[in-house]
């Protein structure tokens, strides 16, 4: 089982944040502490300079994209798909990460210091990775932070078609096993890809609540 790190002194409250206001802070650092305290206080680090360099904004989207238990779509086509892989957990999560970071990628926002943290975030017990594999390479995957019953991915990537979709559904399929309905996988924005799979928008206030609920219940038992 993870252990708590000792508390953050950055100050996360979204009280005094103006409803439909995205970026929330900027500054900060990006140690354990300090990252495992934003998640579970809905907050999380993106920089706000070019393809996400300095310096370090901290973000609370206003509304937020959510797939909870029991919301999971899968089109005929998809479960069609998915024997084709392989998925595995936590076995190569830097190199999820750094494919997630790849320079080639639109919109590319992961820098090396941003990889190094989730590294050591993953080494403390709080950051996974789900993989999809084929033909023993690693074609497709995600990474986040696991707080309780909160999945909060980060990023995805893939190299064959579908093999992103194939860890998010093994993802669920992790967090729904134990049938414990307040868990909750926040995708932080929600996309055309994601809304296909189940994923829907909530207010900041509402998330709030889910968040709070998820973190009462046990991290899935793969994670403890």
């Amino acid at each position: 089982m993870p252990q708590p790190p000792r508390p953050s002194h950055w100050d996360f409250d979204l009280d005094r944040v103006p409803p439909g206001e995205d970026l929330v802070g900027v500054g900060a650092d990006l140690e354990v502490a300090t990252l495992y305290q934003a998640y579970r206080e809905g907050v999380f680090p993106m920089g706000v300079g070019e393809h996400g360099g300095p310096p370090m904004g901290w973000w609370s989207p206003d509304p937020r994209g959510v797939l909870r238990m029991g919301e999971l779509r899968m089109s005929r086509s998809l479960r069609k798909v998915l024997p084709r892989f392989e998925v595995r957990v936590d076995t190569c999560f830097p190199e999820v990460v750094r494919a997630c970071a790849d320079p080639s990628r639109p919109g590319r926002w992961i820098t090396p210091a941003v990889t190094r943290a989730y590294v050591r975030l993953h080494e403390a017990g709080w950051a996974h990775s789900v993989e999809s594999w084929q033909d023993g390479r690693l074609v497709g995957g995600l990474y986040g932070v696991a707080i309780g019953g909160l999945f909060a991915g980060e990023s995805m990537f893939h190299h064959v078609r579908d093999a992103s979709k194939a860890a998010l559904v093994h993802l669920y399929a992790l967090l729904a096993a134990d049938d414990r309905g307040d868990r909750l996988i926040d995708v932080q924005w929600r996309t055309p890809h994601l809304a296909s799979l189940g994923v829907t928008e909530v207010s900041r206030q509402r998330y709030r609540e889910l968040l709070a609920r998820s973190l009462e219940v046990p991290l899935p038992a793969p994670w403890r």
